[in-house]
């Protein structure tokens, strides 16, 4: 058995930029917003006051002791920000996050063994912040996924060696439909992000295609995607049968993030379907208009999947083998106050417990007596006998 953490957006730019050792240039072009330290203020606003210099830990809060009694082997986080000292903004860009290089221990803290950057604010300071932050991240000695000096850095999936002699493969991408601009797509000669057009079969194919190029008995194939709006629970039935198609073709957890807050679980085929992780870590408090959806819930997903097949052997996509079937899911609910994640209180974990059973469809939530959430498939409802002879 191996057990996986992965989480939604880490945004550690911007607001979480400015209370740590390290600020960087807090200058921004918003609309509404010119100084970055306005969103330390808005958090103040509504939580109280926020220390400053803090302590790299200070954004993760509890979720390091929890990622500890978890005890992950392998930790994947979406990083939704340059890490970059440029101040070319990228044109046509409502919003732009940075964070200073030397602050890197506030993500090294939390030992991310992969750090997706196929998002839609990783070329917020141009092709050259991309490369500073690709050059930032792996003198930390992280691995990344989903960008890349050119087209092949960024579609190679991470590989994360694992005890029983296989790997956990990290293939990300990201797709237009979470902001991602066309024009950021990696090419041959130019850096960018592995970027999919579309939710069409065929780009399906080609992602599935990438990954049975690298998967071998033994490893598991995680995919993932920044994709969708921002806000509501409905997928797309496009976005649905995508993901599908990627399990088909041998993936056997598509980690999905983009969304504010987390959206439907999914068991489809006996592997996993996060549609939406939400936010994780950011500078968001204080920002209103959406408070139904109660963006300043966080989730902690904690996967634990089978591993059977002995490793090495080439893959036989048409007959899946145990390796990489979901035996639990548990998700740990937070909440973000004052720049930091807090234990969720208990009236918020069972109303995101209510939310999330009533969205996944044919995944069943429940709260648990320790206070995180579980999630198992859902039994199919019985034939209704007629009433006929």
């Amino acid at each position: 058995m191996v057990t996986l953490f992965v989480c939604g957006d880490v945004m550690l730019g911007r607001g979480v930029d400015q209370i740590l050792a390290h600020p960087g240039d807090p200058a921004l072009r918003e609309d509404y917003v010119r100084d970055a330290r306005t969103y330390v203020r808005l958090a103040e606003s509504v939580n109280g006051p926020v220390p400053a210099p803090v302590d790299p830990s200070w954004p993760w809060g509890e979720a390091l002791r929890s990622l500890e009694e978890a005890a992950p082997d392998v930790r994947i986080v979406n990083l939704e920000t340059a890490v970059t000292r440029a101040d070319a903004f990228a044109p046509g860009k409502a919003v732009h996050y940075r964070m200073h290089p030397a602050n890197l221990p506030a993500l090294t803290v939390a030992r991310p063994d992969v750090c997706v950057l196929a998002n839609n604010h990783v070329l917020d300071f141009g092709r050259a912040g991309l490369e500073e932050t690709l050059d930032s991240l792996a003198d930390a000695g992280l691995r990344t996924a989903g960008a890349g000096r050119d087209a092949d850095e960024a579609w190679a999936p991470a590989e994360v060696p694992l005890r029983s002699g296989g790997r956990v493969l990290v293939l990300a991408f990201g797709m237009r439909t979470s902001g991602i601009p066309p024009g950021w797509a990696a090419s041959a000669d130019l850096p960018g992000v592995a970027y999919v057009p579309d939710l069409s079969a065929d780009s399906a194919a080609a992602v599935v295609r990438r990954v049975r190029q690298a998967k071998r008995a033994g490893d598991i194939a995680v995919v993932s995607v920044h994709w969708g709006d921002n806000w509501g629970y409905h997928v797309p039935q496009a976005q649905i049968r995508f993901a599908h198609a990627l399990v088909d073709g041998g993936v056997d957890v598509v980690h999905g993030h983009s969304s504010h807050h987390p959206r439907p679980v999914e068991f489809y085929r006996d592997r996993l379907i996060l549609h939406g992780c939400g936010d994780f870590v950011d500078d968001y408090e204080g920002i209103g208009g959406y408070e139904k959806y109660r963006d300043d819930l966080r989730i902690a997903y904690v996967v634990t999947v089978a591993t059977a097949t002995a490793p090495g052997r080439p893959v036989d996509m048409n007959h899946p083998a145990a390796t990489g079937r979901p035996t639990g899911l548990r998700m740990i609910p937070l909440q973000a106050r004052r720049i930091r994640l807090e234990p969720a209180p208990d009236g918020d974990r069972a109303w995101l417990c209510t939310t999330l059973d009533r969205v996944s469809e044919g995944a069943r939530i429940t709260l648990e007596p320790d206070g995180t959430l579980t999630a198992a498939p859902r039994a199919a409802a019985p034939p209704v006998r007629g009433n006929g002879p």
